[in-house]
C-alpha cells in the first residue's frame, strides 16, 4: 500500500510539475481570437455552473419577483448595462461582445437556462474571467433582483412588451409640454436626459408602479447633490452610479434645474380604498413622529418650507418612498450626510409605519399645486 501511495504521489507531482512547466513556456494561447481546447472548454463550463448552483443555494428568498415595480426597475437597467452584451428582443448583441471569450450568451431565449436564485447570485457576484462584473453597488441586494425578475420574463418577450418595459409608454400629455421646452438644450446633454426620462419621464413625474421617484418639482440643489453623490459612489445604487459617473458638473445641473422646473407634471390619481386609520397614522407621524419608538417627525426636514438638502415628498409614489424606507432602515444607502441622518430616523420604523407614510405623502400636494383632491378617500388630503 506504501508504495502504491508513493506511485500515486509522484505521479500527482509530475502532473503539476508539467503543468506548471505548460503554463510557464506560454504555449497555450490566451487569445480570445482562438477557442479553448474542447477539454478545457468542458472544464471550465462545468466548473462555472456547478459553482453558480451551489452558491444560489445558499440565497435568500427572493421578493415577490411578479411586483411591476420590480420589473420596471430590471428593465431599466438591462437596456442600458446588460443589453449591450446579452442582446435584447429588439437589438442583437453588440458585435464586439461576440468575439469575447467565452462570449456572452444571447439572453433573450437563454435566461430561463437559470433559476431566479441563479439570475440574482449571477447579477449580484459576477463570474471572474468570463468578463461578467459583479453588481456595482454591493449593499444594494434589491437591484440585483430588480434584474431578476425582469429577466426571468424575458425568454418568449416580444419587441414591444420589452419597450415598453425599458422606455415607458408614450409620453403623456404632460411630457408632451416638457418636450416644447427643450429646443435651447444642447445635443450632448439633451441625449442624457432622453436616457434619463426612458425612467422619470420628461416632466418628471416617473412611472405610475413607483418604480422611479417622481423628480418633478424638487429643489434643484437638492437633485444636483443628489446626482453628484451618485456620481462618486458616497449614495449607493448599482442602477444610478453608472449612469451618472461619466457625467460632469454642468450637465448635472442642466439634468437638475429641468427637472426641479417641471412644476405642472400630473399627479396620479389616489387609491379609493385608503385606510382611513392608516392616514391619521401618517399624518401623525409626519407631523410629531413617535416618541415611544424614537421615531422623529418627517416634518422637520421635509415639511413646508423644507431645508433644501432633502427631498420634497408631496405627491411622491408610495411605493417608492417605501422602498427607499426600507432601505434606510437597513443603512444600506451610502455614507452621505443625508444618508446617516435618514439610517437614524428610520431605524425603528415598522412596516406598518412604513406602509402609512408612504401613503399619506403620496396623497399629500405641495401647497402651490393647483390641483385639489380633498374628500375623495374618507379624509382630506394633507396639504403641506
Amino acid at each position: 500500500m506504501r508504495r502504491v501511495l508513493t506511485i500515486i504521489g509522484l505521479v500527482l507531482g509530475a502532473q503539476a510539475v508539467g503543468g506548471f512547466l505548460f503554463a510557464w513556456s506560454g504555449l497555450y494561447s490566451v487569445a480570445a481570437s482562438k477557442p479553448h481546447w474542447p477539454p478545457v472548454y468542458w472544464f471550465l463550463s462545468m466548473a462555472m455552473r456547478n459553482s453558480i448552483e451551489t452558491h444560489a443555494a445558499f440565497v435568500d428568498d427572493p421578493p415577490d419577483l411578479d411586483d411591476p415595480a420590480l420589473i420596471q426597475r430590471g428593465a431599466g437597467h438591462y437596456e442600458d448595462g446588460c443589453a449591450p452584451c446579452h442582446g435584447a428582443p429588439d437589438t442583437a448583441r453588440n458585435p464586439i461582445s461576440r468575439h469575447m471569450l467565452p462570449a456572452p450568451p444571447f439572453l433573450p431565449g437563454h435566461a430561463g437556462d437559470w433559476t431566479d436564485k441563479q439570475l440574482y447570485w449571477i447579477t449580484y457576484s459576477g463570474i471572474k474571467y468570463a468578463g461578467m462584473p459583479a453588481w456595482p453597488a454591493q449593499k444594494r441586494d434589491d437591484e440585483p433582483w430588480a434584474v431578476a425578475a425582469f429577466l426571468r420574463r424575458l425568454d418568449g418577450m416580444s419587441a414591444g412588451e420589452y419597450r415598453r418595459l425599458a422606455f415607458g409608454e408614450a409620453p403623456p400629455d404632460g411630457d408632451r409640454s416638457a418636450l416644447a421646452d427643450l429646443k435651447s438644450m444642447d445635443g450632448p446633454t439633451r441625449a442624457v436626459l432622453d436616457n434619463c426620462a426612458r425612467c422619470h419621464g420628461y416632466d418628471g413625474a416617473g412611472r405610475s408602479t413607483g418604480a422611479f421617484p417622481r423628480l418633478s418639482g424638487q429643489n434643484a440643489d437638492y437633485l444636483f447633490h443628489a446626482l453628484r453623490a451618485y456620481a462618486d459612489g458616497g449614495r449607493h445604487s448599482g442602477i444610478m452610479q453608472p449612469v451618472a459617473a461619466g457625467l460632469d458638473d454642468a450637465t448635472l445641473r442642466a439634468l437638475a434645474d429641468h427637472y426641479a422646473g417641471q412644476t405642472a407634471a400630473p399627479y396620479p390619481p389616489p387609491p379609493a380604498d385608503a385606510d382611513p386609520a392608516m392616514l391619521e397614522l401618517g399624518a401623525r407621524l409626519a407631523e410629531s413622529g413617535d416618541r415611544g419608538t424614537g421615531v422623529p417627525a418627517c416634518s422637520g426636514c421635509h415639511g413646508a418650507g423644507h431645508d433644501p438638502r432633502y427631498p420634497r415628498l408631496d405627491g411622491q409614489h408610495a411605493g417608492y418612498i417605501a422602498n427607499q424606507l426600507r432601505l434606510w432602515r437597513k443603512d444600506v444607502h451610502g455614507d452621505t450626510p443625508l444618508s446617516r441622518i435618514m439610517a437614524a430616523a428610520a431605524r425603528n420604523l415598522t412596516e406598518e409605519q412604513i406602509r402609512a407614510l408612504s401613503l399619506h405623502y403620496a396623497l399629500s400636494r405641495p401647497r402651490e399645486s393647483a390641483e385639489v383632491e380633498e374628500g375623495r378617500v374618507g379624509a382630506p388630503v394633507q396639504r403641506q
